[in-house]
């Protein structure tokens, strides 16, 4: 605060100083090539305090680190629906992450579920919480497997290729964050070439990948979180009583020897450099209703129950005779509503 209170100090003193000035006291010209010289400098010395220097161009950590961990906290709680375990989760990992001046390892989170249950909600709402561009900031980074991982004959070129790409973006920015999406349609062994970068190095080649932060999504799992779920139902108890504990080490063993899965005998789990394995509970008919009635609120609309309970009613659910959760969970909720408004 000083420093800019000090520069404005200096601006406003070269605007008033041919007012104060004695007339024929100095040359005009001379005055001007003064009053514009230093008036730059100072003008320069207060864009590049880095908090203003941050509004003109995005910074390589835009938000402090408390205040992404409040944004993060504060739009779980508005916007996902029914994933006590992952608001839980996400918000203290990465709050802890964020804080932690001393991070011996990249933060490194694996979410699972079935589509539709707010997995890329969340990586999104992440990437927002720390920067103003979220997912279209310049130090995010997503990669989906069947875009940019096609080919398994290719398995070599891609690991070249990706290892290039988080070593020169870290290298601009450590607090850079990588998003894998569709890791159960990735190749077996492909994201094992990240494994250095995730591990308890100090330095590679004079890079430290500590501050960075990686997120897997994937559908890998999902039928073990389903299996949880249904006994806890059958079993008279909430799906609120389910503890991270009661799912994340049978998660994880899942996810490891799938074979339709990139992490299949991956060494990120063997080596236990992934952080946390955070289920993604499939959703009940009333959390179907709260996704219809943000999106009806999203797009300026007062909120109709009669609709918001006639699309909810169209979505499939399972177990087939007893309909609990939503098959798709909330992902077919934007396009049913485009049927009932004329927007």
């Amino acid at each position: 605060m000083k420093l800019r209170r000090d520069a404005l100090r200096a601006v406003l003193a070269l605007v008033l100083l041919p007012l104060l000035t004695p007339a024929g006291a100095v040359e005009p010209i001379s005055l001007g090539l003064a009053i514009a010289g230093a008036a730059a400098s100072a003008l320069t010395g207060f864009i590049s305090y880095p908090r203003l220097y941050c509004y003109f161009r995005e910074c390589c950590l835009h938000r402090h680190d408390q205040r992404a961990a409040a944004a993060l906290q504060e739009n779980l709680d508005k916007k996902l629906f029914g994933q006590h375990l992952v608001s839980k989760v996400v918000v203290k990992a990465v709050r802890g992450f964020l804080n932690n001046t001393n991070a011996k390892k990249p933060l490194a989170l694996s979410l699972h579920g079935w589509t539709g249950t707010g997995k890329n909600f969340v990586s999104k709402i992440v990437a927002e919480s720390i920067y103003k561009r979220g997912l279209q900031s310049k130090y995010v980074h997503q990669f989906v497997a069947t875009l940019h991982f096609p080919h398994a004959h290719s398995i070599n070129l891609y690991k070249d290729q990706l290892q290039s790409w988080i070593r020169g973006n870290v290298s601009i920015c450590p607090r850079s964050l990588f998003i894998f999406d569709e890791m159960d349609k990735m190749h077996a062994g492909l994201i094992d070439s990240i494994k250095p970068f995730l591990d308890y190095y100090e330095l590679l080649d004079g890079v430290s990948y500590r501050q960075a932060i990686f997120i897997f999504l994937s559908n890998a799992g999902a039928e073990k979180i389903t299996e949880v779920a249904l006994d806890f139902w059958r079993n008279g108890r909430t799906r609120e009583d389910i503890q991270l504990t009661d799912i994340q080490n049978a998660l994880s063993v899942s996810v490891f020897n799938n074979r339709n899965s990139g992490f299949w005998h991956s060494t990120l789990i063997d080596r236990n450099l992934i952080d946390y394995f955070i289920p993604f509970l499939p959703l009940e008919y009333k959390h179907v209703k709260m996704c219809v009635r943000v999106e009806i609120e999203s797009r300026g609309y007062t909120v109709d129950e009669d609709i918001v309970s006639r699309i909810a009613d169209e979505m499939t659910y399972f177990p087939r005779e007893e309909r609990i959760y939503s098959d798709k969970g909330c992902k077919t909720v934007d396009a049913k509503l485009d049927y009932y408004y004329d927007f």
